[in-house]
């Protein structure tokens, strides 16, 4: 039986329901923390928050500007931002977005250990049209029905009164005559009104398809062997801008596709696979043993400008034999999602390990950074010694709520993807001054040259929850060749 579905698009990019940006990395000699509150609408003022870990800073400044093309040549001059009174640790500020597409904010660190920049990428895009306000609207709709009035009582008088000499009345014919201009007068101009309101609604849908990021959608077919095929449809919104968004893929963590299956609504299996493809933007995977059920699935690619997208659709899954996981895939099991779910902060692993969360009492709060710490200890209770690099980074992260309107692929550097990261780094090569330190590793990669056999146990992750709800976070590291996964629930306020 062929089993097929129907993708929908979400409303925002690089990750679903969670456009702003977490990052951690070297700016130099300073370890900043950036937080990017991107706009709804572009253009638009994205707020920026830099806390550095390293104190001495006496000065930051930030630009906006392309990653690729000709606008990451020749940035604008930068603006400085001022430490938030009372830490001085802690520099906030604003910086206007101006079109949608690949940007980067880079941002100079100065002080006492000298000056160094970072390039942070940020994917802009309007995620949706906002609403006159109430007030504002009647205000409009009543100085519209005014000059309405105006202009049917100014066409009667012409007609009534303007061929009388001073002193004269108007006949009853001429009053009629008035009256029928006026009728025929209200008439027009509200048929004008009307037409002006078709085009208006015509070209604000026009401009809303050119401005408003919607996510390609994804063709999905599964055939009885159990080969999934996937088709990346066309989205007109990278097609009408692709001098700032290539429309090519490129590799990210050495894979053109991420692709994660969660089964619903219970999210208690959970897949991270990688397509081969098969052509420009078509791709098969032979699933693994999968359980039957509904799946929601999450598709993760890169563009070539490093704009980042995330596509979804949904398919039902038989019981499925499938082919032995190779490589970097990975599955897990969970318990079944409650409804109200507690926060949990011990998963277990095999062969009697365990991944525990470290995280204090306080409530889990939406709209906020916060820092994600997991440790992994062996069946004895110790701190694990064999952890090693998965896809080049320490860990992965997965947080999604349990309505799915919110999926975030998260790394140690951030939510940001690291082939967006590199394109973005590249740039400061014509920038960078004479006494300035080289581009910097993500802390995530630092693991990437590893050798020694005791590796830190643990692995943390910049996020913060976009709104309120319970949340599902699965985190993924290696274990002496070994893809674990942790499940943890998360109930958010």
């Amino acid at each position: 039986m062929l089993i097929s579905m129907l993708a929908f698009a979400p409303l925002c990019a690089a990750h679903v329901g969670s456009p702003d940006v977490y990052f951690q990395g070297d700016a130099g000699p300073y370890h900043l923390v950036v937080m990017v509150r991107t706009p709804q609408m572009i253009p638009g003022v994205a707020e920026i928050e830099i806390r550095s870990d390293t104190p001495g800073i006496r000065e930051v400044k930030i630009v906006p500007l392309y990653i690729v093309g000709e606008g990451s040549k020749y940035p604008p001059p930068p603006d400085v931002i001022n430490a938030v009174a009372g830490d001085p640790q802690f520099f906030a500020g604003k910086l206007w977005l101006m079109a949608s597409g690949s940007w980067q904010v880079r941002i100079e660190a100065d002080g006492d250990k000298g000056s160094g920049t970072v390039a942070v990428p940020v994917p802009a895009f309007a995620r949706s049209t906002l609403a006159m306000q109430r007030g504002l609207g009647i205000l409009l709709f009543g100085l519209m029905l005014l000059l309405v009035v105006a202009i049917v009582s100014i066409v009667g008088a012409a007609k009534r009164e303007g061929a009388l000499k001073a002193g004269e009345q108007p006949t009853p014919r001429q009053k009629l005559a008035a009256r029928l201009v006026m009728g025929a007068t209200l008439v027009i101009v509200v048929g004008i009104l009307a037409l002006g309101n078709l085009w208006w609604n015509v070209s604000a849908s026009s401009r809303a398809t050119q401005m408003i990021y919607v996510a390609p959608k994804l063709g999905v077919k599964l055939d009885p062997a159990g080969r999934m095929n996937l088709e990346i449809g066309e989205s007109k919104w990278h097609s009408l801008r692709t001098e700032v968004v290539g429309t090519a893929l490129i590799p990210d963590h050495g894979h053109l596709m991420h692709l994660f299956l969660v089964r619903a609504p219970a999210m208690d299996r959970f897949y991270h696979l990688h397509p081969d493809r098969t052509g420009t933007m078509t791709f098969d995977e032979d699933l693994p043993p999968m359980a039957s059920g509904h799946y929601k699935i999450f598709a993760d690619i890169v563009r070539a400008s490093g704009f980042p997208d995330t596509l979804v659709a949904e398919i039902d899954v038989p019981e499925l034999t499938g082919k032995p996981m190779a490589g970097d895939d990975a599955e897990a099991s969970a318990p079944v999602l409650a409804g109200a779910a507690q926060s949990s902060t011990v998963a277990p692993l095999s062969n009697g390990a365990r991944m525990i969360w470290e995280r204090d009492s306080a409530p889990l709060v939406s709209d906020r950074l916060l820092w994600f710490k997991f440790r992994v200890e062996d069946a004895n209770g110790k701190p694990a010694t064999d952890l090693e690099p998965y896809m080049g980074m320490a860990g992965h992260a997965e947080f999604i709520r349990s309505d799915f309107s919110v999926f975030a692929h998260v790394h140690p550097d951030g939510s940001i993807p690291m082939a967006a990261f590199n394109l973005a780094e590249a740039t400061l090569g014509s920038t960078t001054s004479p006494n300035q330190s080289p581009a910097p590793e993500m802390p995530g990669m630092a693991m990437a040259g590893m050798t020694s056999p005791h590796a830190s146990s643990e692995v943390s992750f910049p996020y913060g929850f976009p709104k309120p709800g319970v949340y599902r976070i699965f985190v993924q590291v290696k274990r002496g060749g070994k893809i674990e996964t942790g499940a943890f629930d998360a109930n958010v306020n």
